[in-house]
């Protein structure tokens, strides 16, 4: 099987069936280094939904990318990493905890294949069950996560244990996060109590602030990341509320103050020296971007950058 994309100069981008970045379908992940995988599920948000919808736009505006990163010395991603897209994982919706435990099916079976996975959520949620899938391979993961919000609450609404707003605080009650190499980057804006961030400290992450971000520079931040996770298998997490909703409306839970696209993706091309086991981008809620559709443009470009750092590595 032919992993190259389709060549944009010989075949309009607004041809054929679209895939991530015109990749081709997987017919057989023999031979692959890694592979998109959409995961369809709002099942676990607790406000906007509609990121169930969220895989199918980031593919259609994916068709606007080229192969080559300059920003990683003009590497062709295809050319040094074999990519296919390998479609959507299975979902019940309206059932968190049974959606859970098919994605985590899917994911694992390109992970035991020995191949990366490369998800499109869906709500935070989703990103327990490829934690899940990817630890069960290689062990507790340093996690990196880029959000505005921690995720790391006890229970969400009647004392539930499973939404967008736990994945990682379950993760390292399940013994599959390391949060001794495992940092939040982002977190703003007003708060349910006064111990929203404090909590992600008392489970072992380091935290980044939004305001520390910009004190610090991409630089440092960069270097603070890549000392953090310290050469252990990584997971790379990217909630797209960590960018601020001027340049990304389209979200589950939109925060103001935060970095624009460019300061994000400076952020992204900086990063260096990250084993990446596994990456996701989630929280696109399609319904509520703008017509340009600028929410999902960035959510595949953010996309295409974890594949360069994939490949470079």
């Amino acid at each position: 099987m032919s992993v190259l994309p389709t060549d944009s100069l010989a075949s309009p981008r607004f041809c054929g069936v679209p895939t991530f970045m015109r990749l081709p379908q997987a017919t057989t992940l023999e031979g692959l280094d890694a592979a998109i995988i959409g995961l369809p599920s709002d099942s676990g948000a607790p406000f906007r939904t509609g990121a169930r919808f969220a895989p199918h736009a980031v593919r259609a505006m994916s068709i606007m990318l080229r192969p080559i990163n300059p920003y990683r010395g003009g590497i062709n991603v295809f050319e040094r990493l074999r990519v296919a897209d390998a479609g959507d994982a299975a979902v019940v919706p309206g059932y968190l905890e049974e959606t859970l435990a098919r994605i985590e099916m899917s994911v694992r079976a390109l992970v035991e294949a020995g191949l990366t996975p490369f998800g499109i959520g869906g709500d935070h949620s989703v990103t327990l069950a490829e934690l899940r899938a990817v630890a069960a391979t290689h062990g507790p993961l340093a996690l990196i996560q880029f959000d505005s919000h921690t995720d790391t609450w006890d229970n969400y609404f009647a004392g539930k244990k499973y939404s967008a707003g736990t994945p990682f605080r379950r993760g390292i009650e399940e013994g599959i996060i390391d949060p001794s190499h495992s940092i939040q980057i982002g977190m703003r804006g007003s708060l349910f109590s006064p111990d929203d961030v404090s909590q992600s400290l008392d489970l072992g992450y380091d935290v980044v602030t939004t305001d520390e971000m910009f004190a610090m520079g991409m630089p440092a931040l960069a270097a603070r990341i890549a000392a953090r996770t310290a050469g252990r298998p990584a997971f790379l997490t990217f909630d797209l509320d960590f960018v601020d909703p001027a340049a990304a409306p389209g979200v589950q839970t939109p925060e103001a103050g935060g970095p624009n696209a460019r300061e994000t993706l400076d952020l992204l091309r900086r990063l260096k020296d990250i084993r990446l086991v596994g990456a996701d981008v989630v929280e696109l809620s399609p319904s509520y971007d703008q017509p340009a559709q600028i929410t999902a443009l960035l959510a595949a470009t953010v996309m295409a950058e974890l594949l360069a750092l994939r490949a470079e590595g």
